[in-house]
């Protein structure tokens, strides 16, 4: 029997006592049912969607609603209007721009160098018993110690420039990055790992084709929290001689009882560090599409 005759052979029959007429419209009805189960999950996928997007801009204008109102019941809190125009003569002269400019150089290196020496690290924390013996202690001692307390030694130790100031905001990524990725590599599935050496696959290839896909929403999650710690040791680190940047900005106004330019900084600060973590959250999407999501 070729394909095509078990193909009509496998077309449904009429039912007993059924005219074929009947059979087809039954047909017809199934199929648009089948067609509008298929298109109801997209129209549920966009409203899905849709209302995120709704919940934000609502909670926004909550949220400044409730700052408008805390600022004009009496609290010395600058009204929205005192912050933007505030904002207005910062980019009009380009002192916004500059200050943005300096903080995100340096949370971007210290944080790009943080994360790299982080990832290859919580790797071999992970994969090797007696690296893991020597290297966790430390690990573990300094994630005690806030990287605030680390500048008084920064200064002494590399100087007054830009070195501590990226070292500073470093080793606050890099502390919340490995921890991350060394649970990433300890919790994948040993049943994975021993399949793999089952098939013949030695440890390059397990290592490269299951420990690091496996691992990577734990280091994905880690970056995240390593770009916050990041954000919030930069106004800190820029205590240390910076003579530009938001965070040495706001200390300035703060001399002054400027509250719409330390305001500004601190929404400059929110947004800077929410463009890079949806940036980091889309690259999770997208490295890990494998993974069922909900």
């Amino acid at each position: 029997m070729s394909v095509l005759d078990k193909r009509s052979a496998g077309r449904r029959q009429p039912r007993p006592g059924a005219s074929p007429d009947t059979d087809a419209g039954d047909t017809a009805a199934a199929d648009s049912t089948a067609g509008a189960d298929k298109s109801a999950p997209e129209h549920g996928r966009s409203g899905r969607r849709g209302l995120p997007l709704a919940l934000n801009a609502v909670s926004v204008a909550l949220g400044i609603a409730l700052w408008w109102a805390l600022a004009s019941a009496g609290f010395k809190l600058p009204t929205p209007p005192e912050v933007v125009s505030r904002a207005g003569t910062l980019i009009g002269d380009g002192t916004l721009a500059d200050d943005a400019l300096a903080s995100l150089t340096r949370v971007l290196v210290g944080f790009a160098l943080g994360t790299a020496v982080a990832v290859p690290v919580g790797f071999l924390m992970g994969w090797y018993g007696i690296l893991r013996g020597l290297i966790e202690p430390w690990i573990q001692f300094f994630r005690t110690i806030p990287p605030l307390a680390i500048i008084p030694l920064a200064v002494v130790a590399m100087g007054i420039d830009e070195t501590p100031k990226i070292f500073v905001i470093f080793l606050a990524a890099f502390l919340a990055c490995v921890i991350s990725t060394f649970q990433g590599v300890v919790n994948v599935d040993r049943t994975l790992i021993n399949a793999a050496r089952v098939l013949g696959a030695g440890d390059a290839t397990i290592f490269a084709r299951v420990v690091v896909p496996a691992s990577t929403p734990f280091i994905l999650v880690g970056m995240r929290v390593g770009l916050g710690s990041a954000w919030a040791t930069l106004v800190a680190a820029e205590l240390i001689a910076a003579q530009e940047g938001l965070g040495y900005r706001m200390q300035n106004a703060q001399l002054y009882y400027d509250l719409p330019t330390i305001f500004v900084g601190l929404i400059s600060i929110g947004i800077l560090g929410l463009l890079m973590d949806r940036v980091l959250l889309l690259a999770e999407r997208r490295l890990t599409r494998w993974q069922e999501r909900r």
